[in-house]
């Protein structure tokens, strides 16, 4: 039986995707700040032997003791999905909140990459979600589109350093969701168009065949956004720019 440890698991994506692998007989390790949505997520889980570890990885000492448990447990699969974002305008946002941003999207999801790679063996995998947004400016989320580029081009990297130990490495981007990261980043999924939006169960079935074929170190989830970011190669960057100013929920229009 494999073993995945995620994290940000007590909703949304995270726990979707957990369902989804302890449906094919993983054993799951759920990471998330919130004891009781924990235990509820992991009751929910099909077959036994998931494990619930309460945890805020901005916390130094919680960090530690995921980095710790990483160097032990011999995972095989590590899924970096906890992440924030915050919608508004730059100079509109407590300065404080964006570097937490940032401490969360970039140095807690290094810092477990690292301690997960340190031990890691041929056909582990290690997944860091990004966002669309990774490949797109975005005004009125600048801090959040510019922790993701970060993500998505230090997993990247990592694939290619690590693709001839057998060590799979895929940074996996999802477009807008219907979740909770919009009301916890401010605003609600109805400021999307539903057109643009995806479901956090098609969202993870598509991680989860990105995983089991371990083929592309970068997946755009969504046919629509793909679509999307092909045709911005033919427009400017300043009209491309400009689009993307005019959908964000985070401006004021």
């Amino acid at each position: 039986m494999k073993k995945a440890l995620i994290t940000g698991a007590s909703g949304g994506i995270g726990l979707e995707v957990a369902r989804q692998l302890a449906s094919k007989d993983y054993k799951i390790t759920l990471v998330a700040r919130s004891e009781d949505k924990l235990n509820k997520a992991v009751a929910g889980l099909e077959n036994e032997g998931h494990t619930a570890l309460v945890a805020d990885i901005t916390n130094k000492n919680d960090l530690q003791k995921l980095l710790n448990l990483l160097r032990t447990e011999s995972y095989d699969v590590l899924i970096n999905n906890a992440g924030a974002g915050i919608y508004g305008q730059f100079i509109d946002t407590p300065l404080e909140d964006q570097l937490g941003t940032m401490e969360l999207n970039m140095n807690s999801l290094v810092t477990l990459s690292y301690g997960f790679l340190e031990t890691a063996a041929p056909g582990n995998i290690l997944v860091n979600i990004g966002s669309l947004l990774a490949h797109s400016s975005f005004p009125g989320a600048a801090v959040y589109a510019g922790t993701k580029s970060f993500v998505a081009n230090f997993t990247e990297s990592l694939w290619y350093e690590f693709k001839q130990k057998g060590i799979f490495i895929m940074n996996f981007n999802p477009g807008a969701t219907k979740s909770d990261f919009h009301k916890h980043a401010g605003r609600q999924t109805n400021t999307f168009p539903n057109f643009v939006l995806s479901s956090v169960e098609d969202v993870a079935k598509e991680l989860v065949v990105a995983l089991e074929k371990t083929r592309k170190p970068r997946v755009v989830q969504g046919w629509k956004n793909r679509l999307m970011l092909f045709g911005f190669r033919f427009l400017s960057r300043r009209a491309a720019i400009n689009i993307m100013g005019k959908i964000s929920p985070g401006m004021a229009h």
